[in-house]
C-alpha cells in the first residue's frame, strides 16, 4: 500500500475526493498485452462488459459464467475484435469447480495476472424475518463462500504475476444495511472483509486487492431489486466496466480500497472510534 493510503487509514478517516480521483483510461492506453484475466459472471451484465475491456485491453480473458449462451456471445464479440478468450461454464456454487478452475490456469498459464470477482446473486427484497433458509443460504454460498474458494483457488497464481491485480464486485448496500436488504448487504460486508484482510496480508507484495462498488447499474439484477426504478435514469453496464477497468493496470498502486464507479474514486474505510 502506497504511504499515503497508509496514513490515511491510521487516521481512521473515510477518504473521498480529489486526493483518490482515479482517472480511467480507455483500452488503447492500458496495455494488458500478454496477461491473464478470470472473470466471474462473465455471461451478462457488468462482468459482461469487464471482459470485453479487458480482451480489448490485450488481455487473455477466462471467462466464468453458468449461462452457455451468453459466454458464447461474449467469445464471438472479443474475438471479433481481435481479442482472445477460454470459456468456463461454471456454476459457483459447485466449489470443487472452482479448484479445478485453478489448477488448470496453472497447468496452461502458470500464473494469473487478474482476477474480478464479479458474481452473485440478490436473493429476496424481504423483512428478514420472512427470508427464507434456502434463500439465505444460496446468497452466502454464491455471493460469499464461492468468493472465498475462488481466492483461495488463484491467490498462488495471482502471487507469480508481477503485478497481479484482484477486483471484488461490491455494493454499497454492505454499508448502508437498507431495510430489507439483509440477505445481500451481509453478503457483501463479508466479501469486503475478506477482501481488506486479503489486502493486509499481501501489501509488501505485487499484488493489488480492491473492492469495486459499481453504483446503481441498468442491470437484471437492479431491476430486480428496485422494479419501480426508471432504468432510462442510470449507467449502462458498458460506462461502468471501462471505470472498473484500470483497476487491472499494472501501474495501480492503491489496496485494500474500496473503488466508487459512480464518482471514478477510491475510499478507504473508517474504524469505529
Amino acid at each position: 500500500m502506497c504511504a499515503r493510503c497508509r496514513s490515511w487509514r491510521r487516521a481512521g478517516r473515510r477518504v473521498a475526493g480529489p486526493p483518490f480521483a482515479f482517472p480511467s483510461l480507455p483500452p488503447s492506453v492500458l496495455d494488458l498485452s500478454g496477461r491473464v484475466a478470470v472473470v466471474t459472471g462473465a455471461s451478462r451484465g457488468i462482468g459482461y462488459f469487464i471482459a470485453l475491456e479487458l480482451a480489448a485491453a490485450g488481455a487473455h480473458v477466462i471467462a466464468v459464467a453458468r449461462t452457455v449462451g451468453g459466454l458464447e456471445e461474449l467469445d464471438d464479440q472479443i474475438k471479433a475484435a481481435g481479442g482472445q478468450a477460454t470459456l468456463v461454464p461454471l456454476d459457483l456454487a459447485d466449489m470443487a469447480g472452482i479448484d479445478r478452475l485453478g489448477g488448470a490456469i496453472h497447468e496452461r498459464w502458470g500464473k494469473l495476472d487478474v482476477l474480478v470477482a464479479n458474481a452473485g446473486v440478490l436473493g429476496v427484497i424481504s423483512p428478514i424475518g420472512h427470508v427464507e433458509a434456502k434463500t439465505f443460504e444460496k446468497v452466502m454460498t454464491i455471493n460469499v463462500t464461492s468468493t472465498w474458494r475462488l481466492i483461495r483457488s488463484v491467490d498462488p497464481l495471482l502471487r507469480l504475476s508481477d503485478a497481479g491485480r484482484a477486483i471484488v464486485l461490491s455494493s454499497n448496500a454492505a454499508h448502508s444495511a437498507r431495510a430489507f436488504w439483509a440477505p445481500y448487504a451481509a453478503s457483501k460486508a463479508a466479501v469486503e472483509t475478506m477482501m481488506r484482510s486479503w489486502a493486509h496480508e499481501t501489501e509488501n507484495l505485487a499484488l493489488r486487492v480492491n473492492a469495486a462498488d459499481p453504483g446503481a447499474t441498468r442491470t437484471a439484477m437492479r431491476a430486480q431489486a428496485v422494479p419501480g426504478e426508471d432504468p432510462g435514469t442510470l449507467p449502462r453496464p458498458s460506462e461502468i466496466a471501462k471505470r472498473i477497468v484500470p483497476l487491472a493496470s499494472p501501474a495501480l498502486r492503491e489496496t485494500g480500497l474500496i473503488f466508487q464507479a459512480k464518482h471514478n474514486r477510491f475510499v478507504a474505510y473508517r474504524q469505529p472510534e
